[in-house]
């Protein structure tokens, strides 16, 4: 298990698989604050479906800028509005798990975009949530955790067989590989597509435009790097963008604040831990 102590003082224990986790597209991390100094918690878009599931009784409450309000067990789909975390109770433990938009697409049931808004698991698996919940509670180790959680994903996606394009599972590769930095027009080219073809499909599956992905990927690179201590002038030449003020327009797009405020945010103090750079984006 891992430790972490983030930016301003608040221990948080983090656990992570300790073996390769076996479905292609998921990755894991179990959460305990026992301190809950973050009692109001901004959570950073980022290029993945998150799913949340409380160990216990509810303990924080996960909103957005539209109005959803959500405890217990969440999904927060690709680049939401405004999404906040706020503390209940004195201590917080919960398995997230994180989906490429593509595994997401094979599991929900659903957009991975989920339009823009958090939502909770019970609407999209029914009682399956609440089962996969109590079992997760009643396991005493979080390796334990984790098995049940993988095994549950793959019986789960097993049995909805909702494919994915391979040339769409090719698309989203190659802008993981480069950071985002890629032209929609190559990767149509690479996978024998139409930019009409490519658009729709990819919409179709991964819940946002290929541009749309691209953009999102290149700023969860960019905002880690202005988290550990980058100037943005670097991170911006870095990370693809044009100049300092397209990276700022970007992150206030996505984030709703500047590259300044979106730094110093505990929760990416928290993420590198969680999901270091090689494990940040599953593919």
């Amino acid at each position: 298990m891992r430790s972490a102590e983030p930016v301003r003082g608040p221990r948080w224990d983090i656990a992570v698989p300790s073996r390769p986790v076996r479905l292609p597209g998921l990755a894991m991390a179990g959460f305990s604050d026992h301190a809950n100094e973050y009692h109001e918690l901004a959570l950073v878009p980022h290029p993945a479906v998150t799913v949340l599931i409380e160990l216990g009784e509810p303990s924080f409450v996960i909103e957005d800028d539209l109005g959803a309000r959500e405890s217990g067990r969440v999904v927060s789909g690709l680049a939401p509005n405004g999404v906040r975390g706020r503390g209940l109770t004195k201590e917080t433990s919960c398995l997230q798990l994180r989906l490429t938009p593509l595994l997401a697409h094979e599991l929900l049931g659903a957009s991975p975009e989920l339009g823009g808004a958090v939502v909770s698991l019970d609407d999209l698996w029914g009682r399956d949530a609440v089962r996969l919940q109590e079992r997760l509670t009643a396991a005493p180790t979080w390796e334990e955790r984790f098995a049940i959680a993988e095994s549950a994903l793959i019986r789960r996606r097993e049995d909805a067989r909702r494919a994915v394009d391979p040339e769409v599972a090719h698309c989203w590769r190659r802008m993981v590989a480069r950071r985002g930095r890629i032209r929609v027009e190559r990767l149509g080219d690479e996978v024998g597509w139409s930019r009409k073809r490519l658009w729709s499909r990819f919409r179709a599956q991964a819940g946002l435009t290929p541009k749309r992905v691209a953009r999102l990927i290149r700023f969860d690179h960019a905002v880690h790097r202005l988290a550990a201590g980058q100037d943005a002038a670097s991170v911006a030449a870095d990370s693809g963008y044009a100049d300092q003020s397209h990276l700022h327009r970007d992150v206030v797009a996505f984030s709703g604040m500047t590259p300044a405020a979106v730094a110093a945010t505990p929760f990416l103090s928290v993420d590198d831990v969680a999901w270091p750079d090689r494990d940040r984006l599953p593919t």
